[in-house]
């Protein structure tokens, strides 16, 4: 069993409802490993690359080395909770200075 850390970034299949259509995402870990070893879940938030539709509380990710990430992108707070075994790999993580 993986228990992802609160910061980590992960790859998800979105969305999580129709498996036959899904794309993988990136998504930021919330959560921290109080919640996410005891329940196997994770909170998270979407990472998007969507600049043309901002929402307020996008926060934008200077640090794409420790990310994994490939494109300029915001946490964007659009959160849920996940079962760890759904998410397909961690990719990076975000840097403390974020």
């Amino acid at each position: 069993m993986v228990t992802y850390s609160q910061f980590d970034v992960v790859v998800v299949p979105f969305p999580f409802t129709d498996i036959s259509a899904t794309k993988r995402r990136p998504a930021l870990v919330l959560s921290n490993e109080i919640f996410n070893t005891p329940s196997n879940r994770s909170v998270m938030a979407m990472i998007t690359t969507a600049s043309h539709s901002p929402w307020v509380l996008d926060v934008a990710i200077a640090d794409l080395a420790s990310t994994g990430l490939k494109a300029i992108s915001v946490v964007r707070m659009k959160l849920f909770t996940l079962d760890n075994s759904i998410v397909v790999k961690q990719i990076g993580i975000l840097a403390q200075t974020e």
